[in-house]
């Protein structure tokens, strides 16, 4: 698909009926203009239903045969996910989706009334006449394996977010009832959690021997064989503990329930992550993925949640751009302002990248040559994080390039780019 902006100008013709819609949770509001931005049909409203599309498809119908237009698209303020439903059902009628920045909907409201005011039927005449200018990107609707990925990626998100709350609860209650239970455990293991289960308070192991600590641990499903020299060293920290001894009752309640909810989603997220690694190795693009070390079976399932299939771009700077990476500076005359990453785009998906890169400058040779080039280079020496953003973007290069052409992953050519690495291959 060209995502260049002159062709999406000339989509927008005099055949065209240009729809511009603001989104909304219960009621949406659509608004028709021709290709010159006169409009065609003032704001009405439209249900959130299969009624209210049903009757929004009829009126783009009427509208078409009324102003003899043979061509219709659809432009949208994206909010949420309530945008979702609409965008499935103009889909399977073949009506072309086009998306327009909230940004530059909110920029723009003032250049027909020059008033600040915002309401739903100024936004959806507003949002029209930047389809009509051309002022659009094309989302992509998610099918099959791709949807899949992301809805699951997604919620395995939202329970690792899940999981790090309840251990920080968990950490709030010992900070309370045992501090001194952290010089033990620094980290939630088995027998940590077989500790907090069986054993919460310094009480429970006053007077015991560390024989009779250790037959109540193995009772906890999971944990085989516990430490014996971690139960001596806890049993000696609970004889001098500063632990709150004063409403035990219901804070035995609160850990057991913390410490079973703490288990309930690491299981939930391991099955998960199971279910998403299956499913991932059935896709295109996974063999290829999976030469780049470094690049581990998770990695895979979030980046291709995030960016889909790579086939679906042509160039992997539409990738580069939608991680937000493209490069922006602020200059003026004799001024040159330094530049910087735009940060316009998919934040998980940057956040990802960065994540992935850390280790691999240290365990993906051909990365940590890059990155140790990068930074010790005689000519515009790059700092360390400056070179991380490089090679995000030299990874998603890479990772297009491996999946379009079908080819395993090959340090050496990727390493060929650099004259001076070059010379010493």
């Amino acid at each position: 698909m060209d995502f260049k902006q002159n062709h999406k100008i000339n989509q927008v013709t005099e055949n065209t009926l240009v729809v511009g819609i603001d989104i909304a949770k219960r009621k949406h509001f659509a608004c028709f203009v021709d290709d010159r931005g006169r409009v065609l049909q003032k704001s009405f409203s439209i249900l959130q239903s299969y009624d209210g599309f049903q009757h929004f498809y009829h009126r783009i119908l009427t509208a078409m045969k009324e102003h003899e237009k043979t061509e219709v698209i659809v432009g949208i303020e994206p909010t949420g996910h309530y945008w979702l439903n609409l965008a499935y059902f103009l889909e399977e009628r073949g009506i072309p989706l086009a998306m327009a920045n909230p940004l530059h909907v909110k920029r723009s409201k003032e250049l027909d009334d020059n008033l600040p005011t915002k309401h739903d039927r100024k936004d959806a005449l507003v949002i029209a006449r930047l389809i009509k200018d051309g002022r659009f990107s094309y989302p992509r609707i998610l099918k099959d394996i791709e949807a899949e990925l992301r809805v699951g990626s997604t919620f395995r998100g939202k329970l690792t977010e899940e999981l790090g709350a309840v251990k920080n609860m968990m950490i709030r209650w010992l900070d309370r009832y045992f501090p001194e239970f952290t010089q033990v455990f620094p980290s939630f293991g088995k027998m940590a959690l077989a500790a907090l289960e069986c054993t919460p308070f310094p009480s429970d192991l006053f007077q015991k021997q560390p024989d009779e600590v250790l037959s109540l641990y193995r009772q906890v499903e999971g944990l085989k064989s516990p430490q014996r020299p971690k139960a001596i060293q806890l049993i000696e920290v609970s004889s001098s503990s500063i632990g709150v001894t004063e409403g035990r009752e219901m804070a035995r309640i609160e850990i057991a329930t913390l410490v079973r909810r703490y288990n309930q989603l690491e299981q939930e997220i391991k099955s998960l992550t199971q279910q998403l690694v299956t499913l991932v190795q059935t896709s295109v693009e996974y063999e290829w993925l999976s030469t780049v070390q470094g690049l581990g079976d998770t990695t895979i399932v979030d980046l291709l949640a995030e960016i889909g299939s790579f086939s679906h771009y042509e160039d992997p700077r539409q990738i580069i751009k939608l991680a937000g990476l493209t490069l922006r500076e602020n200059s003026s005359g004799q001024h040159k302002g330094q530049k910087h990453i735009s940060k316009r785009g998919r934040r998980k998906l940057r956040a990802l990248l960065f994540r992935v890169m850390m280790p691999m400058v240290r365990h993906n040779e051909a990365f940590r040559k890059l990155h140790e080039y990068y930074t010790n280079r005689k000519v515009n020496p790059l700092r360390k994080k400056q070179s991380i953003v490089v090679l995000c973007g030299k990874l998603l290069k890479v990772l297009h390039g491996i999946s379009t052409k079908h080819k395993a992953f090959d340090a050496q050519r990727m390493m060929k780019d650099i004259p001076s690495l070059a010379e010493t291959m």
